[in-house]
């Protein structure tokens, strides 16, 4: 069996399990967390984590993270001069993190997610070297009435996540789910 099937199938097991009212938003977050060259066979089998979701009884939204930057990029009055020099984009950051939160808050009351519902979070990939996925998921997940979840690409290991492998990775308290074992 493929580890992305794996990782639907512990996926499906903890998202049947009934919910708790009382979970604070970074409570509510799920990572499922899965090696970076997986990313293809994963965005491919994205229906089958709507299927499992669907069956427990609960809703399905996906976010794609992955043309943001591109998108808020065309919009920036000096775009041309950010290509040419790419050192000047950095203190405009966080302006791409408010972009990204405004896209979602509209994302979802367009969708009407409501506190039954699972918000998939795709391309967080697309993140790497912009923002680091912490602050985008502190930030996105108090939105988030039902469970926030996070497509993964990295590595998790004794409660430290690292995107793509790339760098030193963080402590985070969401629930991790891999394909190598159950939450």
């Amino acid at each position: 069996m493929s580890r992305v099937k794996r990782l639907v199938q512990s996926y499906g097991k903890y998202i049947a399990i009934p919910w708790r009212g009382d979970a604070a938003a970074l409570q509510r977050v799920i990572f499922c967390v899965y090696h970076e060259a997986e990313e293809l066979r994963l965005r491919a089998k994205v229906d089958e984590f709507e299927i499992v979701t669907r069956q427990a009884g609960h809703g399905w939204s996906v976010f794609d993270l992955t043309d943001t930057f591109a998108t808020w990029l065309y919009f920036q009055r000096y775009a041309k001069s950010y290509f040419q020099k790419p050192h000047l984009l950095a203190p405009l950051l966080p302006k791409y993190l408010a972009f990204v939160m405004d896209e979602f808050a509209s994302f979802l009351q367009k969708n009407q997610i409501h506190e039954d519902s699972v918000v998939a979070l795709a391309g967080v990939g697309s993140l790497f070297g912009f923002l680091k996925v912490k602050e985008v998921v502190d930030q996105l997940a108090p939105q988030v009435k039902g469970r926030l979840l996070v497509f993964f690409p990295g590595s998790y290991e004794d409660n430290n996540y690292r995107l793509l492998d790339g760098y030193d990775g963080w402590n985070y308290l969401a629930v991790p789910i891999t394909a190598v074992k159950d939450f």
